[in-house]
């Protein structure tokens, strides 16, 4: 094919949106978050994203596309992922960069998000899951401390 044929010019953006599923995978499967459809289409619009079908989410998932800027900005927030690494990996050459701290690595994508849908809860409700996480961890403590 020359190279104004379709099939040489569409190479490329299928081996980026190849690469774009394979980070997207590897995300997930980090954040502790199962690559289903049937998952991420609940989550993506949960964390900013526009409602989307699970026929488009599979397309992400078999790098047959990439999602649009505001599905992949949700998806960064769901694994913890900057959103350029997730869309275009990390680079060979750093730079001078902050790291991300904001979350520790044993802090998987559904803590993160529970965490995140605790803040947005009224002080009353934060009050009540407060006291229920104390409650519930109240028997480990006993169990882990020395006698």
């Amino acid at each position: 094919m020359t190279a104004c044929g379709r099939g040489l010019w569409s190479w490329p953006m299928k081996t980026e949106q190849s690469a774009f599923a394979e980070r997207l995978a590897a995300a997930l499967e980090a954040a502790g978050i199962e690559a289903s459809s049937t998952v991420l289409e609940k989550l993506v619009p949960q964390q900013g994203g526009e409602a989307v079908t699970p026929q488009a989410i599979s397309s992400w998932l078999n790098g047959r596309h990439i999602p649009k800027q505001a599905n992949l900005q949700a998806l960064a927030r769901i694994t913890g992922v900057p959103p350029h690494e997730l869309q275009y990996g990390t680079s060979a050459h750093k730079g001078v960069r902050e790291a991300n701290s904001a979350w520790p690595d044993h802090v998987r994508g559904h803590d993160r998000l529970a965490f995140e849908a605790f803040l947005t809860l009224s002080d009353v409700q934060r009050k009540v899951v407060r006291e229920l996480i104390a409650l519930l961890a109240s028997p480990a403590r006993k169990r882990s401390s020395p006698r």
